[in-house]
C-alpha cells in the first residue's frame, strides 16, 4: 500500500482514539471549539473524513483530467462566512451522522475503517475519484485532503473535550504539512507565503491560513 494510504489509515486510527474518549458522550451536546458546531456535530464531521472516501470509491472510475492536489483547498475561501451555504451544509452533514449518538458514530467509524483496510490495498495507483464540486482527483491526492481534515478535526475534538495535546501520527503530518504549504503557495503566491513565514507584519493575505 502506498505511503499516502498508510498515512491516511494512521490518521483514521488517531481520530478513533479521540472519538472513543469517554468525554465525547458526556460533552455531546456542548458547544465545540469550532463556532456553530456542537461536540457531536464536530465528531460527525470528523468521521466523514473517513466515510467520504468509501462513498466516492463506490462510484466507477471517472473520466476527465484530475486536478492538482493543492487545487482542492486552494479554491475554497480561507475564512468563509459561517452562515453561507457551504459551511451550513458541512455542519448539517456532521449533525446527520451524529444523530446515531456517540456509540453509534463510533460503530460507523469502525465499520468504515474495516472496509478501508480491506479495500485500499487492492486499488490501482491510477484510480481516480469524483469528489466535491464534481472535481476529478487521483485517489492518493484526495487522501491528502482527508489526512488534513482528519488531523485538523482530531485536534479540534480533543481541544473541545479538554484533553491534553495529542500526539498526531508523524506519517500523516509529514504529508499534511508540505501539502498545506503547497495550497498556500497556489492560493496566495510565493511572496505572500514567504512574508507569512518571515515578515508577519506584511502578511496581509493570511497566506498560511488554509481554512
Amino acid at each position: 500500500m502506498s505511503a499516502v494510504r498508510t498515512a491516511f489509515m494512521d490518521a483514521v486510527n488517531a481520530s478513533r482514539a479521540v472519538l472513543a474518549s469517554p468525554q465525547v458522550a458526556s460533552r455531546w451536546t456542548d458547544p465545540s471549539a469550532l463556532a456553530e458546531f456542537s461536540v457531536g456535530g464536530l465528531a460527525g464531521h470528523l468521521v466523514r473524513g473517513s466515510t467520504t472516501v468509501l462513498e466516492y470509491l463506490a462510484a466507477s472510475d471517472p473520466e476527465g483530467e484530475p486536478i492538482r492536489p493543492a487545487a482542492y483547498f486552494a479554491a475554497m475561501p480561507a475564512a468563509p462566512d459561517l452562515a453561507s451555504p457551504l459551511p451550513v451544509s458541512i455542519r448539517q452533514r456532521g449533525e446527520q451522522l451524529a444523530a446515531a449518538g456517540p456509540a453509534g458514530l463510533l460503530d460507523r467509524l469502525d465499520t468504515a475503517r474495516s472496509e478501508l483496510v480491506g479495500l485500499l490495498p487492492t486499488l490501482s495507483d491510477s484510480r481516480k475519484v469524483q469528489v466535491f464540486g464534481n472535481q476529478v482527483m487521483r485517489l492518493d491526492d484526495y487522501l491528502l485532503t482527508r489526512i488534513v481534515e482528519l488531523l485538523t478535526h482530531t485536534d479540534d475534538l480533543a481541544v473541545s473535550l479538554g484533553l491534553a495535546p495529542i500526539e498526531l501520527p508523524a506519517s500523516a503530518l509529514d504529508l499534511a504539512l508540505p501539502y498545506l504549504l503547497e495550497v498556500g503557495r497556489l492560493r496566495s503566491g510565493d511572496l505572500a507565503v514567504l512574508r507569512a513565514f518571515t515578515r508577519r507584519e506584511r502578511d496581509l493575505a493570511g497566506a498560511l491560513r488554509i481554512f
